[in-house]
């Protein structure tokens, strides 16, 4: 048995920090647009709509939505790189189409042509079958890590580059690093020795029962839902009031900027105290709340651009630390049998709150009026806030994946129940055709030592 904790070798390295980059790539077209594309649809033809503005915002949600979860099932069949290599080309395509279009209706095509490029679950697949179980988590996160750099960056860097290239030009930027992608997928990126299904990272559809039907992760689930449905419609209203409040939109970095950086560095103590101090549900609860505050402060400080700043500087902290803590709580809450089951459902939701909330943004600037946009987000955020306040606090625990050597079924059925015995071992799952063990384990108290030696003794 290998049993080498500490340290990714050169080949897990360069294969997790590829598969981030690619990652990250594709969530920097997606994101980079939001903050300016609003502003530039109003004056295309069709664009005088801004129902079809927030279609076309969050046309790419859907397809993402829809395809997500069957093309990881296609990457288990005919290969990650193929499924990788026809989703950068997909997305490419789709971005093109969105730069030359002259009208709303075929930004709408684009952008789902764009999110039919669901390269997501292809690519956690990816990281799992180049990655020791030992070090998978840490791979996952630097992916995770990725995507939240991705998007602040984004968030400055778009109304920046829109002053030189357009948003045209952001959607033919983000098709030529599509492009480039390719190479790093093939040169880059190493080809997997054993191309398996991982129960920790893919869905299961003998799991789908289990999933949707736990109610506590259907609570997780309606969280991730409402909080990128929001995070669209804020998109869809606040590139106008600020450029109301007399800031151009080349200028609306000036806000960004400052936002983002200060929201990064107040996230990480919340975080830190909902790990270490067992406050998850505290911290998360605490969060819903001053998101539902940023949206009314949105509301009533519109006029300043100051007040402005202060709502968004309190939105983008507490969506920070929503967005870091709901996976966490999925993988603690989530059967490990059905972890990836979980996060496939969880991952699927949040793109189709995507679609919905910049939908349901611009319907409302368009039969209602702006501030209708901030009402919804409160409404949604106090349902938010009463569903999640009737959820068990999250276990103190944590998943740690072990790889085992060749052994038979009933071999790992008497490993299973031995280690169920260990003290701090909360649930084990041994899957012998995927030579892991996977145990939830205690934050506090758990003997890792005995786990290492019941293993070296079955080795």
């Amino acid at each position: 048995m290998q049993n080498d904790k500490d340290s990714m070798t050169a080949t897990e390295r360069r294969a997790s920090i590829g598969l981030a980059s690619i990652y990250g790539l594709r969530m920097l077209g997606l994101f980079i647009i939001l903050p300016v594309f609003a502003l530039y649809a109003e004056h295309l033809p069709g664009g005088s709509s801004h129902l079809m503005i927030g279609i076309a915002l969050g046309a790419y949600g859907l397809t993402q939505a829809i395809l997500q979860i069957p093309a990881g099932w296609l990457s288990d069949r005919y290969g990650r790189k193929p499924v990788i290599y026809v989703s950068l080309i997909l997305f490419a395509l789709g971005s093109f189409v969105a730069a030359s279009a002259d009208n709303i209706y075929w930004i709408i095509i684009g952008r789902v042509v764009q999110g039919a490029g669901a390269l997501n679950a292809a690519v956690m697949a990816l990281t799992a079958d180049l990655t020791r179980e030992e070090v998978r988590t840490r791979a996952m996160a630097m992916i995770g890590i990725t995507i939240g750099i991705t998007f602040s960056i984004s968030m400055v860097l778009s109304p920046l580059l829109n002053n030189v290239i357009g948003v045209p030009g952001l959607f033919a930027l983000t098709g030529v690093l599509s492009l480039l992608a390719l190479g790093v997928v093939k040169f880059m990126i190493p080809d997997p020795a054993i191309t398996r299904f991982h129960s920790d990272t893919e869905a299961s559809l003998k799991h789908f029962g289990a999933v949707l039907s736990n109610r506590e992760l259907l609570r997780l689930d309606f969280g991730i839902f409402s909080l990128h449905a929001i995070l669209m419609s804020v998109f869809m209203q606040v590139p106008f009031v600020l450029k109301r409040d007399g800031l151009d939109v080349a200028q609306h970095w000036y806000i960004y900027l400052p936002v983002m950086l200060l929201a990064f560095a107040l996230m990480v103590p919340p975080i830190i105290i909902a790990e270490k101090k067992a406050s998850m549900k505290r911290v998360f609860m605490l969060a819903i709340f001053l998101a539902m505050c940023a949206q009314a402060l949105l509301m009533f400080g519109q006029h300043s651009l100051w007040g402005v700043a202060a709502a968004l500087l309190v939105f983008f902290t507490a969506f920070n630390v929503l967005e870091a803590t709901l996976p966490s709580m999925i993988s603690k809450i989530a059967p490990l049998a059905a972890k990836g089951t979980a996060m496939g459902v969880y991952s699927s939701v949040q793109f189709l709150g995507a679609f919905c909330g910049a939908a349901v943004g611009g319907a409302l600037m368009q039969f209602v009026g702006g501030n209708a946009v901030f009402v919804f987000a409160i409404c949604l955020l106090l349902l938010w806030l009463i569903v999640a306040s009737g959820m068990q606090p999250p276990a103190a625990v944590r998943t740690r994946l072990y790889h085992l050597s060749e052994m038979n079924e009933a071999a790992g059925l008497e490993l299973q129940k031995q280690l169920a015995q260990l003290q701090g071992v909360r649930e084990v799952m041994v899957v012998v055709a995927e030579n892991i063990a996977c145990l939830k384990v205690d934050m506090q108290g758990f003997d890792e030592a005995a786990v290492d030696k019941l293993m070296m003794k079955g080795a």
